[in-house]
């Protein structure tokens, strides 16, 4: 059949990525995995018990970036090999050696955290004063103090490393390698079934049978290993419930949030008022899809529909360049040169094909280039997801050329910023290409069923879902596929009320997403995304002095918090302003599309 899935073997070698821009090959890949383990040894045998004065210690933190840099490769390397093909034994094999090798050389190495914890204050302020390049990793080390353990302890846990990450493999090997989905027939003809198929297209199929059967379908092989991923989902939450004990902090929210420098305030900020105001104009739009698609209720598996079916336009990969080119232009000609070069160096893995990772992801190697995986449908949401990828990368890329790798990773609360922004900038350009209703129609639903459903919807009421999961663990409960399932539906229920009949199957939605192995990560989506709408609307506003003044966020990395990069950007998010604006914004977009569609359908 002509949706079934290729292996990895057969697909074109142009529509994927070129890995040799890492290691030329295997050979030089283990070559430099030795090196590392070879410059730990050293490492540990120059400065362990010797971190007595400022300036070993900036020598040691020099030669430890360099071997971090190094580890970051050999890390990367294997995993974006396994993520494309996780039915690869050889990539598998290469993946787990190198999760031991790499755990046992963080474990040799934590000695230096451990001694620069137990330092005093006077002695890594006297560090702080020489240098802007490790001022920020001694600041957080000061303030990890109090939540640091026994050196002997945080050794045995980076050796754990491969052990404690567990909950998430095994959830990608069960979802990725062994879930088996069965065909699915409407109609008397079958369409074949996977988790690519089903969220890339069957979920949003224009055809009401083939949509529902295929959720129907896709749920009835999920509910078969339910079980299985909800204990692997418990010993995640069991870890970081253990973790944040043991580093005293007062709930796991607090220990998982420590990381994002931000608080509780702004985590429940998000889901609160969202789930609140936002879900009023959700529901309109939800009704909009059943006056649409003239259906007698609007169930969850209805939700992932196109506005205008038929307008979706078809677009190649080749096609696209010209939609990120006219989208991205506005960011000046460094910025859209550095993008361009995605295609001609096959930055981004573009197949479809069995045993690759669902979604989208950006990773960017310290002092390569981004990695960017999607599954290429040929629908116009695809350019969507591809720009917004292509900001994780152009904000990876000009961080890292502005600060060494210790500065570069910034808080995940600010990180879906840059990259959702694309997507806003790309809407903008396909606004000015005509004035017709149709077409204008068609863009802000697009906005509405992917930008914003995406992350203000799907992730956030992940999100909701997994603060009650969270509450539970907090409390000394646990969780199980039917309690968890519970939860999941209840959330639904009260974000969608009665405009949407949350069918059967809904509940399952906790088993597709990998994030909850992540910590508190789905609630960020919406926090980038309120600073990316509040800056674009800054950019159509004032222009190049917007665009200046992101450039310089994104240039900055990790050397600010979230509240810091934000007000750079002209955005004050210690209020609940930006969020009611945004809100606001998807609103608008929402009366208007119906106001289109009136317009239309009096024509």
């Amino acid at each position: 059949m002509s949706n079934e899935l290729k292996s990895r073997a057969e697909v074109d070698v142009n529509l994927t990525w070129d890995l040799s821009h890492i290691f030329r090959n295997s050979e030089e890949y283990e070559a430099t995995l030795e090196e590392v383990v070879q410059s730990a040894k050293t490492i540990e045998e120059t400065y362990k018990g010797n971190l007595h004065n400022s300036d070993t210690i900036l020598s040691c933190l020099a030669e430890y970036e360099a071997l971090t840099v190094k580890m970051n490769l050999v890390g990367t390397y294997p995993s974006l090999a396994t993520s494309v093909d996780e039915t690869n034994q050889e990539n598998q094999t290469r993946y787990m050696k190198m999760n031991t090798v790499l755990s046992e050389v963080y474990s040799s190495l934590t000695f230096i955290d451990s001694e620069l914890k137990a330092t005093d204050d006077t002695l890594l302020d006297e560090a702080i004063g020489k240098t802007n390049t490790y001022k920020n990793y001694l600041e957080d080390i000061k303030k990890e103090k109090k939540h640091m353990l026994h050196p002997d302890v945080e050794k045995a846990l980076a050796s754990l490393a491969p052990v404690l990450n567990a909950p998430y493999r095994l959830y990608n090997q069960a979802k990725l390698a062994d879930l088996d989905f069965e065909n699915f027939e409407v109609d008397g003809k079958e369409y074949p079934l996977s988790f690519v198929l089903f969220e890339n297209q069957w979920q949003g199929d224009a055809n009401t049978a083939i949509r529902r059967t295929a959720f129907d379908a896709f749920s009835k092989n999920l509910r078969k290993y339910a079980n299985t991923i909800a204990t692997t989902y418990q010993t995640q939450l069991q870890k970081e419930k253990t973790m944040a004990t043991m580093r005293k902090h007062h709930s796991v929210f607090d220990y998982l949030l420590f990381d994002q420098k931000v608080d509780r305030s702004l985590y429940d900020r998000q889901i609160d008022v969202i789930m609140e105001e936002l879900a009023p104009h959700m529901r309109k739009y939800a009704k909009l899809i059943k006056r649409i698609y003239k259906l007698d209720e609007v169930t969850f598996a209805d939700l992932k529909v196109s506005i205008d079916p038929e307008y979706d336009p078809q677009v190649t990969v080749e096609d696209s360049k010209k939609y990120v080119e006219g989208s991205l232009a506005i960011m000046g000609e460094d910025y859209l040169k550095l993008m361009m070069k995605s295609y001609d160096e096959r930055w981004v893995d573009f197949a479809q094909n069995k045993g690759k990772s669902t979604g989208g992801f950006c990773a960017t190697p310290y002092g390569v280039h981004s990695y960017i995986l999607l599954s290429w449908t040929g629908l116009m949401s695809e350019v969507f997801t591809l720009v917004h990828e292509l900001g994780h990368a152009g904000h990876f890329i000009l961080a890292q050329q502005q600060n060494s790798l210790f500065n570069v990773e910034q808080s995940r609360y600010f990180v879906e910023a840059p990259s959702t922004i694309n997507e806003l900038l790309l809407a903008n350009y396909l606004m000015e290409q005509k004035d017709e209703p149709r077409f204008k129609r068609w863009v802000l639903s697009s906005l509405v069923s992917n930008t914003y459903y995406h992350n203000f919807v799907t992730h956030l009421l992940e999100a909701a879902y997994q603060r009650e999961v969270y509450k539970i663990i907090d409390a000394g409960g646990s969780v199980h596929a039917a309690k968890l399932s519970e939860i999941k539906k209840e959330v639904l229920e009260k974000f969608w009320g009665d405009s949407v009949v949350i069918n059967e199957g809904a509940e399952l939605t906790w088993m597709r997403q990998p994030h909850y192995y992540m910590g508190l990560y789905p609630y960020t989506y919406s926090a980038g995304l309120t600073v990316a709408t509040a800056v674009n609307l800054r950019i159509l506003n004032e222009g190049e002095v917007a665009v200046r003044d992101w450039l310089e966020v994104l240039k900055a990395g990790g050397t600010k918090t979230p509240m810091e990069l934000a007000k750079m950007g002209g955005v004050d998010i210690t209020t609940d302003q930006p969020l009611k604006d945004t809100i606001a914004y998807v609103g608008k977009m929402i009366d208007e599309i119906i106001q289109l569609t009136d317009e239309l359908d009096n024509r």
